[in-house]
């Protein structure tokens, strides 16, 4: 994850690239229940970054990313497709969901837009918008009540001079010894 940024801009066709190999990603049934709020110009840009003051005022450069993504969630899309005869859920329960694929989606939409920026020799983070400005955003951006933010995504050309990793992310980082159970949970 990339959180400084020079002000290079993008080339509208790496914009194009970026947002529509989200639509490649994966999704329960083909519902496909996402959408992304691009926003590219300055002001649109600069309207966003009141909403998520922590991440401004510890990494200020990520402002200087010309391209930030809200990717949005639309669990109604998964609850009417797999209400579809071909699905026989007539009932529309979210309670016969084993976990919340709308979110889950849209965060593989979002992972397809993160490896399309390194792709493009660009860099890229995800990044929350806290709960208590959801609904903030959604009134800033006109974005639909339903439509549920995942997140924000940066992306960017790396700033020339990117500052070290904390070595507190090193001493952090999992191995596969620890996440990775083959056959038998505890077996490595």
């Amino acid at each position: 994850m990339v959180r400084h940024y020079s002000d290079q801009p993008l080339a509208p066709e790496v914009i194009d690239r970026v947002l529509s190999n989200a639509l490649r990603a994966p999704s329960a049934g083909f519902s496909q229940g996402w959408a992304f709020l691009a926003l590219t110009e300055p002001e649109d840009r600069a309207r966003f970054w009141p909403y998520v003051p922590t991440r401004v005022e510890q990494t200020p450069t990520m402002q200087d990313a010309p391209l930030v993504v809200v990717p949005l969630a639309h669990k109604q899309t998964y609850l009417e497709r797999y209400a579809e005869p071909d699905k026989g859920w007539e009932d529309r329960a979210e309670s016969r969901w084993p976990a919340p694929y709308w979110h889950i989606d849209t965060g593989m939409a979002a992972l397809l837009m993160l490896l399309t920026a390194v792709d493009e020799g660009l860099g890229a983070c995800f990044f929350g918008i806290m709960p208590e400005n959801l609904d903030p955003v959604r009134t800033e951006f006109g974005i639909p009540a339903e439509y549920h933010p995942i997140g924000a995504i940066t992306v960017g050309y790396r700033a020339a001079d990117l500052p070290d990793q904390p070595a507190r992310i090193a001493e952090r980082r999992r191995g596969a010894g620890e996440v990775i159970h083959r056959g038998q949970w505890g077996k490595h």
